[in-house]
């Protein structure tokens, strides 16, 4: 079973090469904080604040990919924790019923997904996985 999250909040550590993205269960209490790059907290953090690059960068293009492919990104699930990396799946419609599941960075999913207020969900397993090993 998935468990919807919202982003509650981004760490950008300017000295240091990990940053973290906290998500935060929606009918709940539990926080998932994922460690993640500095391109892809920079890319969060533009689209949180409504910054668009004067040309597309990774995240913009693949948006305009889906965009070309008259499909929709419908939501993040992430879905899998193996030797302490988290595994996540951009689902996306296209037409009326048509699945599209495609393999993905959670961190590359975020970013692609915050601008166009798509739901996160997490994996109670990788939930209950992530707070075994806090």
């Amino acid at each position: 079973m998935a468990v919807r999250m919202e982003l509650s909040r981004i760490l950008i550590r300017e000295t240091d090469d990990m940053h973290i993205v906290e998500l935060r269960e929606v009918e709940g209490e539990r926080v998932f904080p994922i460690v993640i790059g500095l391109n892809e907290a920079a890319a969060i953090e533009r689209r949180l604040m409504g910054q668009l690059p004067p040309r597309p960068l990774t995240h913009e293009l693949l948006a305009s990919v889906i965009e070309g492919l008259d499909a929709e990104l419908e939501k993040i699930l992430i879905c899998d924790l193996k030797k302490s990396t988290f595994y996540a799946r951009l689902v996306l419609r296209r037409g009326d019923n048509e699945l599209v599941d495609i393999d993905s960075r959670p961190s590359d999913a975020i970013a692609l997904g915050v601008a166009q207020d798509v739901p996160i969900f997490v994996d109670e397993q990788v939930l209950e996985e992530a707070s075994r090993d806090l």
